[in-house]
């Protein structure tokens, strides 16, 4: 898409202070109530599978244009894969405690794609304004 990243930080555990500044960069970006909260939400359960399946380290890239919010979210792993994506359609997963991540992200966001990226995953998702 080559646009130039507007935001970007890596993926600790301190998971308030990321949510806190992608709420602040897709605000002044023009997002705004539920759409608003929806992104912030995908973004915290992509960045705690970063923390627990993912390697425990990454990264997040935002960037926003016309059309909404961009967010690259990237791990060390290279465990996530595009044969994920499928697996989490309409109806949520079986009753668990956990599982519930990739489910939620797609319900929330307006596209989601999943790539193999050089030393990991890269799972982009975009929210229209």
């Amino acid at each position: 898409m080559g646009e130039e990243t507007a935001l970007r930080c890596s993926i600790t555990t301190d998971l308030g202070q990321l949510r806190d500044q992608v709420r602040a960069f897709a605000a002044a970006a023009g997002l705004s109530g539920a759409r608003l909260d929806d992104l912030v939400i995908a973004v915290n359960e992509a960045a705690d599978n970063v923390l627990e399946h993912g390697g425990g380290g990454g990264t997040l890239g935002a960037r926003a244009d016309e059309y909404g919010v961009w967010i690259d979210v990237t791990d060390i792993s290279g465990t996530l894969t595009p044969a994920h994506l499928p697996r989490y359609g309409a109806e949520p997963p079986p009753a668990a405690s956990r599982g519930y991540g990739l489910w939620i992200i797609r319900r929330l966001c307006d596209e989601v794609s999943v790539e193999q990226a050089a030393g990991g995953s890269l799972l982009r998702m975009h929210v229209r304004y």
